[in-house]
């Protein structure tokens, strides 16, 4: 089997090695991999950073869309490491029925993205009809998520992003109003208060961190929320608690991983109510690039660089 392996932490190109004779995997359900969704986590896996650390060697590849060898039926979900998604062949730690209409690639990418936005929307806190809702990294893969299901609870979606060429991403999405950084984070501070008559944004959500999360801290309204989805930004920002005191807002953590252990009913939960959204066309994955298996290191580059729209895939 075909695949790319991590024999030693570091960085992505230099630590995977793409082999033609890797064992095929075993597991609850196995799947000839038809597409695999490229996470900003996969930079940190191979790094040795993320949350959990599988033991080496292991194959990347957080989730998967594929056929199951035994059944033939077309499914999609989380890959159960070490055998995961950048292979011809993977585990799923758990399998849900392929959405009718959807691509491949969508498909692959319909867990991570939008289980973490609905996680951190509809159960870290609650966003209603009529809320503010400012969405960072608005046009890559988990900000697309976030802007859509924003939209699909009746929020004014606020979006960010790096740079002109990705603004009309975000506006296609369904964002009310763009807001173009171009890596200057403070620039944001104006921006939404002038949107917003000064009262600034109900929910932040924001998968960047570091300055970017500095400068939402003061565009966060009165008994507002700032959701902490990553760190793509590099730098881990501190929270000073007198400033939380005196604006009353929250930071809220939103490790949406650690629902698939600690209550996976309500990720099962969390999946039917994605999916009746989607059945109504509610949200629609958005698939920026695809990319070849051989690729990957490219793929992954392009993460970090932060120069992608919508989801990433890599197809065998």
């Amino acid at each position: 089997m075909r695949g790319w392996t991590v024999t030693a932490f570091g960085e992505p190109r230099e630590v995977l090695a793409l082999t033609d004779d890797l064992p095929r995997p075993s597991g609850r359900r196995v799947v000839r991999v038809e597409a695999a969704s490229v996470n900003f986590a996969d930079i940190l896996y191979c790094r040795g950073t993320y949350q959990q650390k599988p033991p080496l060697p292991f194959t990347p590849g957080l989730e998967v869309a594929g056929v199951d060898v035994e059944t033939g039926e077309r499914v999609f979900g989380p890959a159960e490491m070490p055998h995961g998604g950048y292979a011809e062949y993977a585990a799923l730690s758990s399998s849900w029925p392929w959405p009718e209409g959807m691509s491949a690639g969508q498909a692959s990418g319909f867990w991570v993205a939008y289980q973490t936005g609905w996680c951190a929307l509809h159960h870290r806190t609650t966003l209603g009809e009529g809320d503010t809702l400012l969405v960072h990294a608005a046009a890559g893969g988990v900000g697309a998520a976030a802007v859509q299901l924003g939209v699909a609870a009746g929020a004014r979606v606020i979006a960010t992003v790096g740079s002109p060429d990705k603004a009309d991403v975000a506006r296609r999405l369904g964002a009310h109003e763009v807001i173009v950084l171009e890596g200057a984070a403070d620039a944001l501070i104006p921006a939404v208060k002038e949107l917003t008559d000064g009262r600034g944004a109900d929910v932040v959500y924001d998968p960047v961190g570091g300055d970017v999360f500095d400068a939402s801290r003061r565009v966060t309204a009165w008994e507002g929320r700032i959701l902490v989805i990553g760190f793509a930004g590099g730098r881990i920002a501190d929270a000073p608690t007198n400033h939380a005191l005196v604006k009353n807002y929250d930071v809220v953590g939103v490790h949406w991983a650690a629902y698939q252990q600690r209550a996976p009913e309500l990720v099962a939960t969390w999946q039917r109510e994605l999916e009746a959204l989607w059945a109504r066309r509610a949200i629609d994955p958005l698939v920026g690039a695809e990319y070849a298996l051989a690729d990957l290191p490219d793929a992954l580059d392009s993460i970090a660089a932060r120069t992608t729209t919508g989801r990433v895939v890599v197809v065998p």
